[in-house]
């Protein structure tokens, strides 16, 4: 088996079948297997999923594993040489997923990689719908950082520039010239890891709950001596954000204490504190302002 893939749903139905369709669209002759784990949906994916696509497996939960626990899940009941973690509101373009494979069997001391992620063009009067057209108008989304610092969170600015220049790429042409690059860590949105990495460093931090998860993967292979790379000849497009919109508030405090639990397991307990406390200072503060501007009160 050469890719097993993960998909995490909750509550996204309709953009979930379009990432299925785009999966196998792009399979391109790999010998692949889909594991969709669901944190108990209420908008009907579960048979969705049953009625349109009888070779995924499916992982029905009861109740809301979290991000980490659920592509626990789905390793544990897979067995691809190389396992992709995919957001379900994501469409992979041709080529995309045979080519992370063909960089993976191709550099030995990479264990993990990405692709190139693009914003998606919307269209649809009744909600989001991804647009996986080739020659669409669609712009760079960050996908890889330099591991974050304590200021590095406190000021809200992700390092995004890659080893030997000055700044970040801004556009997808100029991150294509680039050719493969080394990254720190790759968000989880599409992130393909080979599994004898995985074996030896073990599956996510079920801790974190969401949020920090990918990175907290990348660290630990980097501390292993593995390598993490984009690869931006390797493309999907990627709406973004939309389970998280549904519980705007629960996220937010999701965020914030992934960051802390974080923070205190690679830097220290007093850090992982102060972090918390500044970032609940900013979010409490950000609320208050919001209220302001919304009511036009003083």
């Amino acid at each position: 088996m050469d890719l097993s893939i993960s998909i995490v749903s909750w509550n996204t139905r309709d953009l979930l079948g379009q990432c299925l369709d785009s999966v196998y669209a792009a399979a391109d002759g790999l010998d692949i297997e889909v594991v969709v784990v669901d944190n108990a949906s209420g908008d009907g994916s579960v048979e969705m999923v049953r009625q349109r696509y009888p070779r995924v497996v499916l992982v029905a939960n009861t109740g809301n594993a979290g991000f980490s626990a659920a592509n626990n899940q789905a390793l544990a009941a897979s067995t691809g040489r190389h396992f992709l973690l995919l957001n379900p509101d994501t469409i992979c373009r041709p080529g995309a997923l045979a080519g992370l494979v063909r960089f993976l069997d191709e550099h030995p001391r990479c264990g993990a990689v990405g692709p190139l992620v693009l914003n998606p063009v919307l269209s649809g009067a009744e909600g989001p719908v991804l647009s996986g057209v080739e020659g669409a108008d669609e712009t760079l989304q960050y996908s890889w950082a330099r591991f974050p610092t304590f200021w590095s969170e406190a000021r809200g600015r992700l390092d995004r520039r890659i080893a030997g220049a000055d700044k970040a790429p801004t556009t997808a042409q100029d991150t294509c010239s680039l050719g493969p690059f080394r990254a720190d860590w790759i968000g989880g949105c599409c992130l393909m890891v080979r599994r004898d990495a995985v074996n030896e460093i073990g599956p996510m931090d079920e801790s974190l709950f969401m949020y920090c998860e990918e990175t907290d993967w990348c660290l630990r292979l980097v501390r292993a001596g593995w390598e993490v790379w984009v690869e931006p000849a390797a493309r999907i497009v990627h709406l973004g954000g939309q389970s998280s919109a549904l519980v705007p508030d629960e996220a937010a405090s999701r965020l914030r204490m992934s960051k802390r639990l974080y923070f205190a397991k690679h830097h220290g307990v007093f850090t992982g504190a102060a972090l918390g406390a500044v970032l609940g200072l900013k979010y409490r503060a950000g609320k208050v302002l919001c209220g302001r501007g919304r009511g036009g009160g003083s």
